[in-house]
């Protein structure tokens, strides 16, 4: 029978470190002390309580708690000498029945790993969604940590040994994080859609108006119908919209405080991806908030508003230079010239929308009403390493930065490699080389500054020339407007110095500007009441990342909850992934929100 938390926390100290000796491997000093912190309201604050008593105790009890755990396919696996818990998350994982080939690869890596970081290789085994990792899976990990920094992997493996206690802990308690398994399942599904090119090669890519992108489309709208959504319909730019309708009856209080619970929520966020990209960025936006829907319909439950879910179709500016077109549409900002814009293979994205069946004349018609809107809330991936780092779940974020970009290019002299004195050259790629590392040390005093050249060419380069020209991309974002105008007047200026003083010139083309969107303090505070009814750390964070969020804000409030990314936080990337247990924490964060607006409070 499964363990409650009522006998947990009711119970001695000594029944209670029994009961959950199994969850850290040989460890039990790890939920014992995180026992004294009883009572604990949920499954989630009794997780974390144990995250921070590992985290708190040191690197050396870090470093135990590693050696205490068996190697992968190994030889206690062999012997048969694992824990019962070990012995199950290997079984399901398939290590228990590798070919020849797979188990002398396993053990070698287990020899190279040990050899290289002075501990055994963790990995939570069973996976993101608990139901076991592939063998190829856990041998391509392998093969990738073993490149990885030593102080790194310590704290990879100590992520993975939480990860697998908490798996262990669901359990002990019979808990299943349906709900994080329902979206799981639901973004699997539209990761099948990809753009030709990308398919054989088993990458995700879905640029806007493709076959791929219209497969996405249709995929969204049968799931938000059978999700409960009332209306669903793709709009002139190719969003996917669904509503799900607000309690008939339910009226505002006149001159009441809550009358503005009665107008619409509106949330969501992206389909499209990047090249080669994840599964969760921007998409995760869009079924959390379905998942809500689908329990609301399951129960016979209405809101007193409106809930419109978005799913925009596109953010990433991939196939057309128009980034946050989809949710540019609804603040009335959609570009007409963007149009005329063709891609690489010259179709317009005027001809590729009709070509998909949208009218583009009723564009203008997208534009919503701010007076019929609370707000806007979007739930996203972090997309950066910081609650991985943290081992916190979710964040709440306190602003999408600030950022402007600019494309520059540095022009000296070409000239012979050999022949030409270090004190006679006018190398513009070592000018550029400077000036990226002032933008590192500049951009670092700040706090939450950041800067980043991420495009860099000496066009025509050759290995025995003197770079006569540098072409380079230049990306600088901070938490405000007033921090990124400092940022950027200090690196404009040492740009600047630095040419002069090379003897090279200096060309710099601003392409982008966009002001920071700070959380509305209301709307941030309703999240944050949110998590804490979870028992989960409470950690404010910027986004450093552009979202649709930006865009809703300029015409109504809005805030934003990120969810933990595995994998060091990385996004636009194929391994990009978050758990179940993490967007089941999302899910029911969400919920909490729509309860607080159903249920305003004097």
């Amino acid at each position: 029978m499964a363990l409650t938390l009522d006998q947990l926390n009711s119970a001695t100290l000594e029944d209670a470190t029994v009961w959950l000796t199994g969850l850290y491997e040989h460890s039990p000093w790890i939920p014992r002390a995180a026992l004294a912190q009883r009572p604990f309201a949920s499954l989630a604050q009794l997780k974390f309580a144990m995250v921070g008593v590992l985290n708190a105790a040191g690197i050396e009890p870090q470093l135990a708690l590693i050696r205490a755990h068996p190697e992968l396919a190994g030889k206690a696996m062999v012997d048969k000498n694992l824990t019962a818990e070990s012995t199950n998350e290997q079984s399901k994982a398939g290590l228990t029945h590798c070919t020849p080939q797979e188990f002398e690869t396993i053990q070698q890596f287990n020899r190279d790993y040990n050899t290289r970081f002075g501990f055994p290789f963790i990995l939570a085994v069973r996976g993101p969604r608990g139901t076991g990792l592939s063998k190829a899976e856990i041998i391509a990990t392998f093969e990738r940590r073993l490149q990885g920094h030593p102080e790194f992997e310590r704290q990879e493996c100590v992520r993975n040994i939480h990860r697998i206690a908490e798996i262990r802990l669901n359990d002990l308690f019979g808990f299943t994080p349906e709900l994080g398994n329902a979206v799981w399942d639901w973004q699997e599904a539209l990761s099948q859609h990809t753009d030709p090119g990308y398919a054989e090669l088993g990458q995700l890519t879905v640029t806007y108006m493709t076959e791929a992108h219209r497969a996405c489309a249709q995929r969204i709208s049968m799931d938000m119908r059978q999700a409960g959504c009332d209306t669903v319909h793709i709009d002139a730019v190719g969003n996917v919209i669904g509503c799900y309708k607000k309690d008939s009856t339910s009226r505002p209080l006149e001159g009441g405080h809550n009358t503005i619970s009665h107008k619409t929520l509106l949330t969501g966020s992206h389909f499209d991806t990047v090249r080669n990209g994840g599964k969760y960025d921007g998409r995760l936006g869009i079924y959390v908030p379905l998942a809500c829907v689908q329990q609301l319909s399951k129960a016979g439950k209405r809101l007193p508003f409106d809930l419109e879910v978005a799913a925009f179709s596109e953010e990433e500016g991939q196939r057309y230079k128009a980034t946050f077109l989809g949710s540019s549409a609804l603040t009335g900002d959609f570009n007409p010239a963007w149009l005329d814009q063709v891609d690489a293979d010259g179709i317009s994205m005027r001809d590729a929308m009709q070509h998909a069946g949208l009218c583009v004349d009723a564009i203008a018609g997208l534009k919503r009403n701010a007076d019929d809107y609370q707000g806007f809330v979007e739930v996203h991936i972090e997309q950066g390493p910081v609650l991985n780092e943290l081992d916190i779940p979710l964040g709440i974020v306190t602003s999408i930065n600030a950022s402007v970009r600019y494309m520059g290019d540095v022009t000296g002299m070409a000239s012979h490699a050999g022949t030409t004195p270090m004190d006679r050259r006018r190398d513009a790629a070592v000018a550029v080389a400077e000036l990226i590392l002032f933008v590192e040390e500049r951009a670092a005093q700040d706090g939450n500054s950041v800067g980043t050249v991420g495009m860099l060419q000496v066009p025509n380069g050759s290995i025995n020339v003197v770079p006569g020209r540098c072409e380079f991309s230049l990306d600088l974002r901070a938490p405000n407007n007033a921090q990124r105008d400092r940022l950027d007047e200090d690196v404009r200026k040492a740009a600047r110095d630095i040419c002069e003083r090379r003897g090279v010139r200096l060309n710099l083309t601003e392409t982008m500007r966009v002001s920071a969107a700070p959380s509305a303090p209301a709307w941030q505070g309703r999240w944050e009441t949110a998590v804490r009814a979870l028992g989960v750390p409470l950690h404010r964070m910027p986004s450093g990342a552009g979202h649709d969020a930006m865009k809703l804000h300029e015409i109504m409030p809005q805030a934003m909850l990120f969810v933990r990314g595995l994998n060091s936080g990385i996004s636009h990337n194929p391994l990009e992934s978050t758990t179940s247990d993490d967007m089941q924490l999302a899910i029911e964060a969400f919920q909490h929100l729509l309860e607080q607006l159903s249920n305003p409070t004097p």
